[in-house]
């Protein structure tokens, strides 16, 4: 063994100089950069991500609690690796003048938030601005719409309880809105010293409390291990995965964008080792054919030419990893300058993922052709024609195919992305291969009718049928991965521009009453606005499931989450028409306007988290009366349309004589802000909830998600250029060789710059259209199946994917056979025939 390694490490040293294995080398090192940069970017982001998203929190981690927190969960977060931060929340009446109103008081201690700011103006006519801290003692805080509905105004007194505290600033964006914005009373927030002087901490008090931490991911992931297990009845953990649906799915899209270009980079790295591979085992033919001459086994070829491949690994794999880990570094700073937060260092994970596929794909796709050279017979000294053959480089090839698979349903991170893109991949590979053989039958039959460079360009097409099959294929592929990048990339950014319009409802008003219909349309008719819809909501608790009796301590064995789902009040809701962003996914949705029982239409995710199939029987008590029902139907809901959405919709009139208001949500532009107090004045009972600060956050962290999705694809996409030109440039050797020729026998510069460019163009334009059609496919399944996006064929899209084909083979091949023009005839023959 030591002497085999001795052999194939010189053996490595002699290639490298000579410049035969620079190719291979060459081709890994990109594939490791792609793989790695990516991963390191992908891991850097999504912290970066996660630590913005919980600015929605005020932390990474929160706890909420009826009474005060105290035992192990305070001694959880009294780590110190932790920040801690604690506030208090009651609602008590707020006074201003001669207004009076039930409000919403937090009381705030020093280091509140912990992630995140408030936004406030703090002088009339003021600019807004990011406030550090909490209120100075003596000063309150209070929400704009707030403000408006109590006619407050900056510099005027408070009165809360006891105390007299003057209006310092109004708040325009505060932490945690997002998480629960249906928090309709003004909001006045303190600092923590002025609460007992207010006189409203007394026996019997309805007061919440909340414990904040914050700091390094995995001391808030010890602290929420600690936690869990410590809550007691009245408590709840609360992290980003509870944050609204609309911030949740921005986020999740964006980690499974991330994991499609860690996708298309791993196939990208595999089409490039495995033509590199075949050109490094078609230039040591000859070599090792020598060796079996001078009495060399086949065990000792293979130890030689599989530990150069090891080293070889080795070495590219290092290299790659030290360029991704500067080149991340670079893209890192650039990040944080677009997105103006601070991106947390990478991972080791990331360098120990680019050895992991550099080894396996080098291996996978290397080894097949290499293994093919203990076969070589040594006759091939005096006759070049014989090749070598190898039944077992078949299985090393089905295990290569395999290994590859095995890496993508790794680097996928979702079994529906990885069967869709290895589907794509065997179902793109297949069609590849046979369009190239139907292209070299064609052109074998048209040759004779061609004339000139023409001819002779695609002569080489069907001359070397095998190189011209695995040619077209490799190129289809990666293109195809490219393609599929770019087409659920843009679809993933129309998406979020379109959801995330201007024109999206701002304003929710809930409460009103049956009686008041009419008169709130035609108030806001008034108003110049477009009349609302108006939704049914009524509030019930959940009882029984399947005729029993349940509490939510009955899920607690499904999840903290689904134990608190079922312990919470449901807004239930009837209709009697499916609304545009409701989709039924299971199930079939009711037409009839009255139905002989009861049936109820539920949101799958909510569904799933709950246990609930269709055919349940489900029970909720509301206001004292018992309601039952039958799953029938379950829905996707749209989140992101900001529209009045429930969990639980009733069929038409089974909610008939239960008490219900209404809710409805609309669009009022900026300049009408008038609009909430003046319709607070005509109808009192209503609360008018102003979401535009949560929009301002969704916003905000949809633009963060789009960048670095965007850093992201460009750099695959450059990344992927480079692999594929290496795959390219890996089976030129022939051409160079003929061309040697033919410069030889006077061939003009002219005439084999035609003959490559109509070789390369044929091969591009069946790679490039066949590359477009597949990824237009494969993005639909991803798009509709992952990202859950609407996704239609665009035909334009397609075409220019054929035309990227194209001028992508053109490009890498010109490229990649320049020598041929601009060295000697005399030293390319020398070079390719020894």
């Amino acid at each position: 063994m030591p002497r085999t390694v001795s052999l194939a490490w010189r053996q490595l040293r002699r290639d490298l100089k000579a410049g035969d294995v620079r190719i291979l080398l060459a081709a890994l090192v990109l594939a490791v950069l792609a793989v790695t940069a990516v991963g390191f970017v992908t891991d850097r982001a999504e912290r970066a991500l996660t630590i913005e998203a919980n600015r929605l929190l005020g932390g990474d981690a929160v706890i909420r609690a009826d009474h005060p927190i105290e035992g192990a969960l305070r001694r959880a977060a009294s780590v110190p690796a932790l920040r801690r931060a604690e506030a208090t929340e009651l609602q008590t009446m707020i006074r201003v003048g001669e207004r009076l109103q039930l409000g919403d008081l937090r009381a705030l201690g020093e280091g509140f938030p912990l992630r995140g700011s408030f936004r406030i103006v703090d002088r009339a006519g003021g600019a807004e601005r990011d406030a550090q801290g909490v209120p100075a003692a003596g000063t309150v805080w209070m929400s704009r719409a707030g403000a408006d509905t109590l006619g407050a105004q900056i510099g005027q007194s408070i009165a809360i309880g006891d105390s007299s505290l003057r209006l310092a600033a109004l708040v325009v964006q505060e932490p945690d809105a997002s998480l629960d914005y249906f928090n309709i009373a003004p909001k006045v927030f303190l600092n923590a010293s002025d609460l007992p002087a207010t006189g409203l901490v007394q026996p019997g008090s309805r007061i919440r409390y909340r414990l904040v931490v914050a700091g390094a991911p995995g001391a808030v992931e010890r602290f929420i291990a600690a936690a869990k297990p410590a809550l007691q009845r009245g408590q709840r953990l609360e992290t980003i995965s509870d944050a609204r649906p609309e911030v949740r799915s921005a986020l999740d899209r964006a980690g499974r964008f991330l994991g499609l270009a860690a996708l298309v980079s791993v196939v990208l790295a595999a089409v490039a080792v495995a033509m590199a591979a075949r050109r490094h085992s078609e230039r040591h033919l000859s070599g090792t054919a020598v060796m079996r001459c001078l009495g060399a086994s086949q065990r000792t070829l293979v130890g030689i030419h599989v530990g150069e491949m090891v080293l070889l690994g080795l070495l590219a794999s290092a290299i790659g990893v030290a360029l991704a880990f500067g080149l991340q570094w670079l893209i890192g700073g650039w990040l944080e300058q677009a997105l103006k937060m601070s991106i947390p260092g990478a991972g080791w994970l990331p360098a120990v993922q680019g050895f992991g596929v550099g080894m396996v794909v080098l291996l996978a796709f290397g080894a097949p052709p290499v293994l093919a050279l203990r076969r070589v017979p040594a006759l091939r000294v005096l006759r070049r024609d014989l090749d070598p053959t190898e039944p077992s480089a078949w299985v090393v090839a089905i295990v290569g195919l395999l290994g590859l698979g095995a890496l993508l349903w790794w680097k996928a991170g979702s079994v529906a992305l990885g069967a869709a893109m290895l589907g794509g991949i065997a179902a793109t590979l297949a069609v590849l291969a046979l369009l190239a053989w139907g292209l070299i039958v064609v052109v074998r039959r048209l040759r004779s009718r061609l004339r000139g460079s023409l001819r002779y360009g695609l002569a080489n097409v069907s001359r070397r049928a095998g190189t011209s099959i695995a040619q077209v294929s490799a190129l289809g592929l990666g293109l195809m991965a490219l393609l599929l990048l770019t087409f659920v990339r843009t679809d993933l950014l129309d998406r979020w521009q379109l959801s995330l319009s201007a024109d999206a409802p701002n304003r929710f008003i809930i409460n009103v009453q049956q009686d008041q219909i009419a008169d709130v349309r035609r108030f806001i008719g008034e108003q110049g606005l477009p009349a609302p819809t108006l939704f049914p909501m009524i509030r019930g608790r959940l009882v029984a499931y399947n005729g029993k009796a349940v509490t939510g301590a009955d899920y607690a064995e499904r999840g903290e989450r689904a134990k608190q789902l079922a312990e919470r009040e449901f807004n239930l809701s009837v209709a009697d028409s499916l609304r545009s962003d409701n989709k039924i996914v299971d199930g079939k949705f009711w037409t009839a306007r009255k139905l002989a029982k009861p049936e109820v239409s539920v949101e799958e995710g909510f569904a799933e988290e709950l246990g609930w199939k269709l055919g349940d029987k489900v029970g909720f008590d509301i206001a004292g009366q018992n309601f039952q029902a039958t799953v029938t139907s379950l829905r996707k809901v749209d989140w992101e349309s900001f529209r009045p959405n429930f969990f639980v919709i009733a069929s038409p009139g089974s909610l008939d004589g239960y008490a219900a208001s209404y809710i409805t949500a609309m669009n009022v532009p900026a300049e009408r802000t008038r609009f909430t107090s003046q319709l607070v004045e005509r109808f009192p009972n209503l609360s008018v909830i102003d979401i535009d600060q949560v929009l301002k956050q969704v916003r905000s962290t949809a633009d963060q998600v789009s960048t670095v999705v965007e850093v992201v694809f460009y750099f695959s996409l450059v990344a992927g250029v480079l692999v594929l030109m290496a795959a390219v440039s890996a089976s030129q050797d022939e051409r160079l060789l003929e061309g040697g020729v033919m410069r030889v026998l006077g061939g003009s510069r002219r005439q084999l710059r035609l003959a490559q460019a109509s070789e390369f163009a044929a091969i591009g334009l069946l790679s490039g259209l066949t590359a477009a059609i597949a990824a237009s496919v494969l993005a639909g399944v991803v798009a509709v199946q992952v990202f859950d996006l609407p996704w239609e064929f665009d035909a334009r899209m397609a075409a220019f994917g054929a035309a990227a084909g194209v001028l992508a083979a053109l490009a890498a091949g010109m490229f990649a056979t320049r020598r041929v023009l601009d060295a000697p005839p005399s030293v390319t023959l020398r070079e390719l025939q020894g």
